[in-house]
């Protein structure tokens, strides 16, 4: 009968030692956690359209260097081919005149190439760094509006599952062009073509 009034008593005193610690111990609200892919905001139909707009001119300014090259590597081909089939009914020296013009050819190509990636890049990052920034602001206000406490991009951390009602996206990037507006297309230029690279002796 003792050892049951102990464990009573014990029971009793553990009960009021968790309701004295939850009545002094202030509770934090609940976190209100949301998540969004920001893969999205580069989709073609359903994306950001201010994205849209910036990389189609990004595109248009770098197709005329892309047929250049693509110009360049057909002409190479048609060297190396014609090459292959005039080896043995022509001159050796005619044919390591041939040879030496297409791999001069080759060279050009892929430093116009490199060129052209490195330039591509730098203004990748003067377009659309800005706009990041700027989606990256409104996302802030927009998730603070809406109380969010946790927002979680999807396409950075792998979710293995969540409510659709948690999944942001598809409001924030209708809330983000309707307040951001994408203006026309402005009138594109042809890419630079990249500063040639002096010849290697």
């Amino acid at each position: 009968m003792k050892v049951f009034r102990i464990i009573v008593a014990v029971a009793a005193f553990v009960a009021f030692a968790i309701i004295v610690q939850t009545q002094t111990r202030p509770t934090p609200p609940p976190a209100n956690v949301a998540i969004i892919d920001s893969a999205l905001f580069t989709d073609e139909k359903a994306g950001i359209a201010r994205v849209m707009v910036a990389m189609q001119a990004l595109e248009a300014r770098f197709q005329p260097l892309r047929t250049e090259l693509r110009g360049m590597r057909e002409r190479l081909s048609t060297m190396r081919s014609d090459i292959q089939k005039k080896r043995q009914v022509q001159e050796p020296t005619l044919t390591a005149q041939q040879t030496e013009a297409a791999d001069r050819l080759e060279v050009e190509i892929k430093r116009k190439a490199e060129d052209a990636q490195a330039s591509y890049q730098k203004e990748n990052m003067a377009v659309l760094e800005p706009l990041q920034n700027d989606i990256g602001t409104a996302l802030t206000a927009y998730a603070q509006a809406k109380g969010i406490t946790l927002l979680i991009d999807a396409n950075r951390v792998p979710i293995i599952y969540a409510a659709a009602n948690v999944d942001i996206t598809k409001d924030f990037i209708a809330d983000y062009n309707r307040t951001h507006p994408a203006a026309a297309a402005p009138t594109t230029r042809p890419a630079a073509a990249p500063a040639t690279r002096p010849a290697r002796p």
